[in-house]
This record gives C-alpha cells, sequence and structure tokens, in this order.
C-alpha cells in the first residue's frame, strides 16, 4: 500500500532518489533540490562527478546501483518520499538493445521498484513522443510513428508509467522539449545534441538544409525545465497522474534561428531548402561526408512543427520566460564566449530560406 504522500518545500527534507543525476537534467535537479533542503540521493552506476549546469559539484549521497537491472541491482534500499527516474539513452543514434536495455527495461525496473515500496514515482521523457505530429500536441497525447529509436524508446517507457497509473501507482510524467542554455545568460554544461548541428552549421560545414514550410524548434531553457521537474517533485499530491509539458513560451521558427546565427559577424548560416529540393548526393564532398555523419541524424526536426499544449503546466507550474529573439542572441553569444564556435568574418554569409 502506497504511503500518504509527503509534500516539500526549502527546509522540509523530503527523501529523493534521483536515477541519471550525473546528466545535464539531473544534475541541475539534484543541485537545485539540495539547495531546497532535500535529501537527495544518486543512483550511480560509475564513478562520475555530480554537477549543476554551472559546473559545480553537488553534494548528494550515493547509491551504487543499474537501472537496466531488476530493483536496481540494490539489495536493500532505503526508504525515499520520491524516485525521480531520469536516466535515459538521449543519443539519436543509440543501438536498439541500449534503448530497450535503459529507456524500457529502466523505465519498468524504477515502476516496479515504486510499486513495490509505494514510493511515488515521477518520470522524465521527452515532449518528442509526439512523433512525427505537427499542430497542437495535447499533454494527453502521444505520437505512433517516430523518426528514431530514442523517440519510440521514450513513448514506450511513457506507456509503462501510464499502466502503473492505471493501477494505481501515484506518479506524474515531465515532458521536456529540446533543453538548451538558461534563459538569462544562455549557459549550459554540456554541448550536445542540437549544439553539434549548431556548430556544424556556424563553422560552415553544414551550409543546406531541408525544412519545411512553417517548420520550428521548440528550444526550452534549461532552468525552465529543471524548475518545472523540482516544483513536481516537491507537490506530487498535486500533479499525480498527470503528464506536463515543459516547453518553450513559443517555438522558434526555423528562419528566425538562421536570421539570428547570421546576424553574428564571422558565423556561417543555414541555406534552408524545400525537403523536395534537397539532395544530398548533390552537396559538396565534404559537406556531403559531414551530413552523412552528424547533420542527418537532426534533420527530422527540421520538417515539422509541433506546438505543445501547456494547458496543464500552465496551472500548476512557473511559467516559461520569453523565448525570443533576445534569448536566442545569448545562446549564440554563449557558445562563441565558451570557445565552443568559433567565429570567422571572413566567412559569415546571410541565412537563407526556400
Amino acid at each position: 500500500m502506497a504511503r500518504a504522500l509527503r509534500t516539500g518545500r526549502r527546509g522540509t527534507g523530503l527523501r529523493i532518489l534521483i536515477t541519471g543525476a550525473t546528466g545535464l537534467v539531473g544534475g541541475e535537479v539534484a543541485a537545485r533540490l539540495v539547495a531546497r533542503g532535500h535529501a537527495v540521493t544518486a543512483l550511480v552506476h560509475r564513478a562520475a562527478d555530480i554537477r549543476g549546469n554551472g559546473g559545480a559539484s553537488v553534494a548528494v549521497e550515493r547509491l551504487t546501483g543499474d537501472v537496466t537491472l531488476p530493483g536496481f541491482g540494490i539489495a536493500a534500499p532505503p526508504p525515499f518520499d520520491l524516485i525521480l527516474h531520469s536516466a535515459a539513452i538521449t543519443a539519436f543514434d543509440a543501438a536498439p538493445e541500449r534503448y530497450r536495455a535503459v529507456n524500457i527495461g529502466g523505465v519498468a525496473n524504477a515502476v516496479a521498484l515504486a510499486e513495490a515500496a509505494g514510493t511515488p514515482l515521477l518520470h522524465v521523457s521527452t515532449a518528442y513522443v509526439c512523433g512525427t505530429r505537427d499542430g497542437v500536441v495535447r499533454e494527453t497525447e502521444t505520437g505512433d510513428d517516430f523518426v528514431n529509436g530514442y523517440e519510440a524508446s521514450k513513448a514506450a517507457g511513457e506507456a509503462l508509467v501510464g499502466t502503473a497509473m492505471a493501477r494505481g501507482l501515484v506518479a506524474a510524467i515531465a515532458r521536456p522539449s529540446i533543453i538548451v542554455g538558461e534563459w538569462a545568460t544562455g549557459r549550459i554544461r554540456d554541448f550536445s545534441n542540437i549544439y553539434m548541428i549548431f556548430r556544424l552549421i556556424a563553422e560552415g560545414r553544414v551550409r543546406t538544409l531541408p525544412a519545411a514550410p512553417g517548420a520550428s524548434l521548440d528550444l526550452v531553457p534549461i532552468d525552465h525545465v529543471c524548475g518545472g521537474i523540482v516544483a513536481m517533485a516537491e507537490d506530487m499530491a498535486r500533479v499525480a497522474g498527470r503528464t506536463l509539458h515543459l516547453t518553450a513560451a513559443t517555438p522558434t521558427p526555423l528562419p528566425a534561428l538562421g536570421a539570428a546565427i547570421a546576424a553574428v559577424p564571422g558565423l556561417g548560416a543555414p541555406h534552408f531548402v524545400a525537403p523536395e529540393a534537397f539532395a544530398p548526393a548533390a552537396l559538396p564532398a565534404v559537406e556531403r561526408r559531414y551530413h552523412a555523419a552528424a547533420a542527418a541524424l537532426y534533420t527530422s526536426y527540421l520538417l515539422r512543427g509541433p506546438r505543445f499544449d501547456t494547458l496543464g503546466a500552465t496551472a500548476l507550474l512557473p511559467p516559461c520566460p520569453p523565448t525570443d529573439r533576445a534569448w536566442l542572441d545569448r545562446l549564440i553569444n554563449y557558445c562563441l564566449d565558451a570557445g565552443f564556435v568559433t567565429s570567422r568574418p571572413d566567412k559569415g554569409r546571410p541565412a537563407l530560406s526556400a
């Protein structure tokens, strides 16, 4: 039988087990929970530092385990008030067996552990379980046509949590979209995923990309995502049974992103063409290699424009700050200041679109 739900605020000390705490989101969530007075235990598989988005180490208890094992491989887990499951393979090109083991099997193990202990579960998913859908995507909806194993496995994981909720498990699902830098500064601890194609574009290695009319990217500040997850963790009584989108205030149209990159002297900018006009074989040899090796992993996100409904999130969580041109400029400037991309004033060129 589930224990009575405890909610927490600063200093009330919820006991929270976090999986994936060495990752970008898990580390920042751990930092915020510790700062608010909660007792955080990180499930760790290998020796690794747990750091917030600012890079500082976070002092948490550690529990050795493995999300791919039943019970996370823990012989006698201590009592917790919440299991916060954020461990996942986020790469778009992982082997299918890795997605099955971590993104699906890991969720199954988290659900089983939560049910056995009578502990609420907060699962971190992704808004892109919408798959290839365009238009408005409700917080209650999931797609059925996916472009990579990551999306498909996260949808399968969500289904496991939903089934457990139907059985009576107290649980909630957080759905972030494409996580990028902090709203005020653009700061990001790890440059990965969408940042990799940005660097290829900004440094002129990839110039031509397919883009559907009206396509956009739902870029969301990491502080909005992690602040929302903390708010959910602290008030599971209110969010139990809900799936909440932690997404942008407004999605970023592709031409706006291209214009922001092109405005920086020395950065290349994308030439967006209609999908039917895009011919990888016609690209220059070097660009063709970069496209095949890296850019092709992300081009499917340039062919759709989902608009994530936030009706539930708006009612229950802090709002996302404006995801406007000024914020895009801060994101780009942080990449430059951190040395992630290099500006070459003789190489910049304007962005073009179909």
